[in-house]
């Protein structure tokens, strides 16, 4: 499915006005978070031009790699292999329920209103971690209200969850040229049953 509509040429504009993005490093919440967890079937959400799924793939983990814009996810599929890179709307597709070990979602603008948590929560299989990174939302301008944020999430989960981090932390790596985010909110909860 090739994704349309507003959100996927806000993306593509964003991809195709410079030839690289982000870092080409992986976030540092997803390697503090992950490097000690046995590697399985992971799901890396809005992974832009692969960096974290790279990362993944390269610590034994099994990565479907999504993301909205056909131009990051060709620059990412050019430089790895072995990655399932799927170019979709999150919002219109069905993921598999409890097929993943590692659902990371890593500063991927989640709208409270749209079902796409409920949806990626489900992902998560039993014994499965479902991380989330978000900017903290101190420092966030009004425009960001009505996205998810680490404690939305927490309140969202189930008995059949446990919270393992819900923090704000000093970021690890520098912020996005641009930008001035010096915190980050992590969330990571297991999937008990």
């Amino acid at each position: 499915m090739v994704p349309s509509g507003e959100t996927a040429q806000f993306w593509e504009d964003l991809y195709r006005s410079r030839e690289q993005v982000f870092s080409g490093e992986p976030n540092g919440v997803l390697v503090t978070e992950v490097e000690e967890l046995p590697p399985g079937q992971a799901l890396d959400v809005g992974c832009g031009e692969g960096a974290d799924a790279r990362w993944l793939a390269a610590h034994g983990w099994q990565v479907t790699a999504l993301d909205i814009s056909r131009t990051a996810l060709q620059r990412a599929a050019a430089t790895s292999s072995g990655i399932a890179w799927v170019c979709s709307d999150l919002a219109a597709i069905p993921v598999p329920a409890r097929a993943f070990d590692l659902v990371s979602v890593q500063y991927f603008p989640l709208r409270e209103a749209d079902g796409v948590l409920r949806k990626l929560l489900d992902a998560v299989a039993p014994g499965g971690t479902f991380l989330f990174a978000s900017h903290d939302p101190r420092e966030l301008s009004p425009e960001h209200a009505g996205y998810c944020q680490a404690d939305d999430i927490a309140r969202a989960l189930g008995d059949e969850w446990t919270v393992v981090v819900n923090e704000s932390r000093p970021r690890v790596m520098p912020a996005p040229p641009g930008t001035t985010h010096t915190r980050d909110t992590v969330l990571r909860a297991q999937r008990t049953s």
